[in-house]
């Protein structure tokens, strides 16, 4: 009891430390945002009648990845980076990449040090500190995910309110406007950015393609591709989006089945996965130090990794079995 005290107050110590250091780089961000005070005087010289003979370069918007000078430049010179942020337009998420980036670095630094109180074994350390450090980029996926989902849940029923819009007589802006007055989020979002590029001059074409780059929606494609036929060779556009809607409609039941089908293999992955920790934890616990022998022992370390081993190639193989692409 007296050698586990100081662990665990180490370990308050180290997340008091974690805490304290997201706090101040959220002040820092916050006190270097200077976005809101550059737009007051940029405004209140216009309104004196200064600086009207600004040029439109200076005035451009930028796009930051980080509130913070240096993070923004490292992360600038990084492609990944753009592809993350594309991520976090389409998981509909304000906070710039770097503040993900910090939380990872201290998610991970906290993983290994903490699990270093516990655990002499670095490898063992640095997949704690690999697992917690990907929880912020996991979060922003499943935001994605989810969201990504609602906008193709919400697809067929928008497609059949435009079709429905061109028999009766109107425009296909019409049309999508109806989509941005009828639905939720996420579609009249999305179709309400398309709308206002339309209305800013932008071709039809383009401000589809545009679309199709934010959101991540493999049945949209189909949608976007038959509106550019159409405008190059002519045809019954409504007939075509209500076909369209129809094949998304029975693409849905055909991944209900397939989910319902692939229940079974999924449960069995959860299991196999989940079932040696359970069964280590509670041995651990009913007999302490029966399990020492694997983190000590060569043999034994080998025999952990060769079952780590053996357990990430089932797990592999179980989802490339359940995983079928309609």
């Amino acid at each position: 009891m007296s050698g586990g005290l100081p662990n665990i107050l180490s370990l308050a110590l180290l997340l008091s430390l974690v805490y304290l250091f997201v706090a101040v780089v959220l002040a820092i961000m916050r006190l270097t945002d200077k976005s809101g005070q550059e737009m007051a005087r940029r405004i209140d010289q216009v309104t004196r009648g200064e600086g009207l003979g600004l040029d439109l370069g200076d005035i451009e918007k930028k796009h930051e990845l980080s509130g913070l000078r240096w993070l923004d430049v490292f992360l600038a010179r990084h492609a990944w980076s753009g592809r993350m942020d594309k991520v976090l337009n389409q998981a509909d998420i304000k906070a710039p990449l770097g503040i993900f980036v910090l939380l990872s670095l201290v998610f991970g630094v906290t993983g290994y040090l903490g699990s270093s109180l516990y655990v002499g074994n670095p490898l063992v350390c640095l997949g704690v500190a690999v697992v917690l450090g990907s929880l912020p980029f996991k979060w922003v996926g499943m935001r994605k995910a989810k969201r990504m989902g609602d906008f193709e849940r919400q697809l067929p029923e928008a497609l059949e309110l435009v079709g429905r819009a061109l028999r009766a007589g109107h425009t296909f802006t019409s049309g999508m406007g109806m989509v941005v007055s009828e639905f939720a989020d996420p579609i009249r979002t999305e179709f309400q950015t398309t709308l206002e590029e339309i209305n800013f001059g932008l071709g039809v074409t383009v401000a589809l393609d545009n679309l199709m780059e934010r959101v991540d929606c493999p049945d949209l494609a189909f949608f976007v591709v038959s509106v550019k036929i159409q405008n190059e060779s002519g045809g019954n556009l409504a007939e075509i989006i209500s076909n369209i809607s129809a094949l998304i409609r029975e693409r849905f039941k055909l991944k209900g089945r397939i989910q319902v089908l692939s229940a079974e293999g999924r449960m069995a992955a959860w299991v196999l996965c989940l079932l040696p920790f359970g069964v280590g934890g509670v041995v651990q616990l009913l007999n302490p130090g029966y399990l020492n022998l694997l983190f000590s022992d060569p043999i034994g370390l080998i025999m952990t990794y060769v079952v780590f081993g053996l357990m990430t190639v089932g797990l592999l193989v179980i989802r490339k079995m359940i995983r079928i692409e309609v």
